[in-house]
């Protein structure tokens, strides 16, 4: 399979997690070739591609498909690719690891199981089952992608890590961690950046109505593999492309929300 690049430059495409839909997957991709620079641009997935939506084996195949005839096309690991990795032995994974057992009870992996033709939970059939091209996939999928102004993260960064040293450890992938927090955490999406942190950080995993564009924070997993139109959006434009009827949008920056003053203490006697 073709490299997945991790540091691009340029105009950007920026797809959320799609989970196995594969029809939202190709309306998104139709409106990209439509676009005048399609050719230019690069696009960039957020992560999670497998599981819980109806066809996660077309959604890679799609994916691989794409690769070849788009070189400008790159992608970051999601929690759910991490997760379907360490379960087949795909990439290292600490000795008190149980990602075999995690993956299948709590991933809604029973989807991707059907996809290859298997019962749920069967992993040696799914190892034996698994095309060549996606094993590579799950095992080189890189975990950040970087861009001079934006950076590709599937659950964020931790707001207090300096900003440079969680790259390091993104870059190297560091699989002696079980559950790697810029995969898998639910809390980075609320939380600020690191203060060294100077570009705007773009990420899936938690869903949200609609994309959300915050002073140098992108939140776009807009379905959740549940409900929902995929969305992508462009970048400069901060145009939102959705697999929905109708044309695509300009999303307005939203402030962050300030945190409340605490209320005084009744029991304050100074």
């Amino acid at each position: 399979m073709p490299s997945l690049p991790t540091q691009i430059d340029g105009p950007i495409a920026v797809i959320g997690d799609v989970h196995g839909q594969v029809e939202k997957f190709n309306v998104v991709l139709d409106k990209l070739r439509a676009l005048p620079d399609y050719q230019q641009r690069w696009i960039v997935f957020i992560g999670d591609l497998v599981d819980r939506g109806p066809n996660p084996k077309g959604a890679l195949d799609a994916f691989l498909k794409l690769t070849e005839e788009h070189a400008k096309t790159t992608a970051i690991a999601g929690n759910h690719e991490l997760a379907m990795a360490g379960a087949l032995g795909l990439v290292p994974v600490p000795d008190y690891s149980n990602w075999d057992q995690r993956w299948v009870e709590n991933y809604n992996a029973e989807t991707t199981f059907a996809s290859y033709g298997l019962e749920p939970g069967d992993l040696d059939g799914l190892k034996s089952a698994l095309p060549v091209e996606h094993a590579e996939l799950l095992k080189v999928i890189p975990w950040v992608v970087e861009h001079p102004q934006l950076l590709f993260v599937h659950a964020g960064l931790d707001s207090n890590t300096p900003c440079d040293l969680q790259l390091r450890i993104l870059r190297e992938r560091d699989f002696t961690l079980n559950r790697p927090a810029w995969l898998c955490s639910k809390t980075f999406v609320e939380s600020s950046l690191p203060p060294d942190c100077r570009r705007t950080v773009i990420s899936g995993h938690v869903p949200v109505p609609e994309v959300i564009i915050r002073p140098k924070r992108m939140l776009i997993d807009t379905t959740g593999g549940v409900t929902g139109e995929l969305s992508c959006v462009l970048h400069p434009e901060n145009l939102v492309v959705t697999s929905g009827a109708g044309p695509a949008k300009v999303q307005r920056p939203v402030a962050p929300q300030r945190a409340s003053k605490p209320k005084s203490a009744w029991w304050k006697i100074w």
